[in-house]
């Protein structure tokens, strides 16, 4: 999402106010954080006057520039939603009112004014306090979050509850205008615009503009349509005019016009909300007064706000998808350029695609609004007319590149491990089915280390392996990546390759491209007793395992088909088989061995390593994987204590 280029009010790096270069407010109101500080709770915070609130809007936007350099974290999204959220707080009785938010990823705000202050020094970090909702870490984190879309359902089932339980909490879902693109935001509208449980959607809107010209008559019409006068006239002359229906129409259709001008009302009003808005989400003169009108009311009800990706800092409102999920940097220099490295796993496929695009016409590229993350952006710019975003909707997105095959393109869809989990019905019903060509490049498999469980890749071996056609490989570095894409492109059926976030071993990445024999695997090692079968980006950990422990080391390359011969081999000259996957070991790379194993009639010994039964918290990439033993060091403790039993 682009930033909004006229939205107004509540900016705190004026001329003045901050460094001239960052816009990052330096004044000794803010700098102390005095105000800020006296905010241990929601309840604090109404307390305070309401001309307070700018000045703790200008403290906490600071707070949270300071909190994510030092961190590394969510920054554009978070500075966008400041007022909104302490409006939001301001107005109701939080946690007594449920707030929801959408993905999570724009709630810091809430967790420093909720208690959780001091607590950004740990944040994403292990043992430290999660970037996003977490139910377990606040009781105003009403609901888990991390995924989009999910928030208006979330949202009407809290109201639904209270209305069982008759209470008269409210429930209120803040949702982002790239979220509302999903299809599951939209059947829970079409759900709550049936209800008449006390419901609010807040759309933050940071994809559009408030005109100057436009903005009084904007937040005037807003808090005279929110308000209770306007709705009582409202119900009072549906009443009269309910016998003339010509009049009555004709009155409607006035009504309809006259806020038709000013406010894309009528898609939301006909899912049965009061629509209200558009009004600057950083105007707390706005937000506050409308929100106490809105309150007022009953059934469900729909506040248009529009915000600014990056306010009030200035170089992430030029650039918020630099600033979208920055790590450590200085906020008096902004974030530096990364200079030499080894190239990620992402980049690898942005190259390969750019690469067989020109080889392949008919070739073509989707993402569900994932160009930057998996590494689309040169693609788009060289094959415009081959690349598709389709928003975030990944369920549209396998149908849609299955309708693309069935007509005899070659799609390549490019989604992270975790995000594929919601199109799962699709890639087994009109995908898998038909058995399509498509190649789907899944990024962020494993550990995902500071997003956390939510983000982990960690089931994609056991949910792709058991769909029929499907073909699975793991690459173990980035050439033989490129090469297993190559690979999955020219096969006329649907082939995944799992690849994980960040930089690979370092190997030399050969540009011309060769099919790998499908199902074969790569020894790597010979060795003695043990024999480690591993997948994907934990063979480099298990040949130092294996190196330490004069063990057998295969690179086994294909999940499905798996290479039951080379299984046999091992399995006939060797006490112990090692199976070391970067998944759930339910069902994963090792239960594949397993079967094959039985499938021959052979009873070798088996040791699984993998993702244990259990959610993997957030953290450095390196300890976590240490923490779950699939460094190389635990592979060597794991193998020492079942060699010794």
């Amino acid at each position: 999402m682009s930033a909004a280029s006229g939205a107004a009010g509540g900016a705190v790096g004026g001329p003045g106010t901050g460094a001239a270069d960052t816009g990052t407010p330096a004044r000794a109101d803010a700098a102390s954080f005095e105000l800020l500080k006296s905010i241990n709770d929601p309840a604090d915070l109404r307390k305070l006057d309401r001309k307070q609130l700018k000045q703790l809007a200008d403290e906490l936007r600071e707070y949270l520039i300071r909190s994510v350099s030092q961190t590394g974290g969510h920054l554009s999204s978070n500075l966008g939603t400041v007022e909104l959220t302490i409006a939001l707080h301001y107005v109701f009785d939080t946690p007594e009112d449920r707030i929801v938010w959408d993905v999570g990823h724009q709630t810091y705000a809430n967790k420093i004014l909720t208690g959780r202050r001091d607590a950004m020094k740990g944040l994403r970090q292990l043992g430290g306090i999660s970037g996003f909702p977490r139910r377990v870490e606040s009781a105003y984190d009403t609901f888990g979050t991390a995924h989009s879309s999910t928030s208006i359902s979330a949202a009407l089932g809290m109201a639904e509850a209270a209305k069982l339980r008759g209470e008269s909490r409210h429930a209120v879902a803040v949702i982002g205008d790239g979220a509302m693109s999903a299809g599951m935001a939209f059947e829970a509208m079409n759900n709550a615009g049936v209800s008449d449980a006390r419901l609010l959607v807040v759309l933050n809107d940071n994809d559009m503009s408030i005109s100057p010209a436009v903005g009084a008559l904007n937040k005037y019409l807003a808090r005279l349509m929110s308000g209770q006068f306007y709705a009582k006239a409202k119900k009072a002359s549906g009443r009269v005019l309910s016998g003339m229906p010509t009049v009555r129409e004709l009155a409607r259709r006035v009504e309809e016009h006259a806020k038709g001008m000013v406010t894309p009302s009528t898609m939301f009003e006909e899912f049965g909300f009061n629509y209200v808005g558009p009004i600057d989400g950083h105007d707390l003169d706005s937000l506050i007064p409308t929100l106490k009108n809105i309150k007022e009311l009953g059934g469900p009800q729909f506040l248009h706000v529009v915000t600014r990706k990056g306010q009030g800092y200035k170089l992430a409102e030029v650039d918020p998808i630099l600033y979208h999920g920055p790590g450590k940097f200085n906020p008096e220099e902004g974030i530096k350029a990364a200079s030499g490295g080894k190239p990620t796993y992402t980049k690898v496929f942005g190259d390969w695609l750019c690469d067989m695009a020109k080889r392949a016409p008919n070739l073509v590229a989707i993402t569900p609004a994932m160009r930057e993350g998996s590494g689309m952006v040169r693609f788009e710019q060289e094959y415009p007319d081959r690349y598709f975003d389709v928003g975030i909707a990944e369920q549209h997105a396998v149908t849609f590149a299955a309708g693309l095959a069935c007509e005899g393109f070659k799609p390549v869809l490019a989604i992270y491990s975790t995000f594929l989990q919601r199109g799962y019905d699709q890639l087994i019903h009109d995908v898998a089915i038909q058995n399509l060509p498509m190649v789907l490049a899944l990024d962020r498999a494993g550990l995902v280390g500071s997003d956390g469980a939510t983000h982990n890749g960690a089931f994609d071996l056991s949910y792709l392996r058991c769909i029929p056609n499907m073909v699975v490989m793991t690459p173990s570095d980035e050439n033989e990546c490129r090469q297993m894409l190559f690979t999955a492109h020219e096969l006329n059926k649907p082939a995944a390759v799992r690849y994980p976030r960040g930089s690979g071993p370092g190997v030399a990445i050969v540009e011309a491209m060769t099919a790998l024999p499908v199902g074969r695997a790569e020894l790597r090692r010979q060795g003695k007793r043990v024999a480690i079968l591993a997948f994907g980006a934990l063979v480099k950990a298990a040949q130092d395992a294996g190196d330490a422990l004069d063990a057998t080391v295969v690179n086994m390359r294909f999940v499905k088909p798996i290479d039951e011969t080379m299984i046999a081999q091992v399995a006939a000259s060797h006490e112990l088989l090692v199976t070391v996957e970067e998944n759930a070991i339910m069902g994963g790379a090792g239960s594949a061995v397993g079967e094959a194993l039985a499938a021959r009639g052979l009873s070798a010994p088996l040791l699984q390593l993998g993702l244990p039964d259990s959610f993997v918290d957030h953290g450095d990439s390196a300890l976590l994987l240490a923490s779950v033993g699939l460094d190389s060091a635990g592979i060597i403790a794991a193998i020492r204590r079942r060699l010794a039993n």
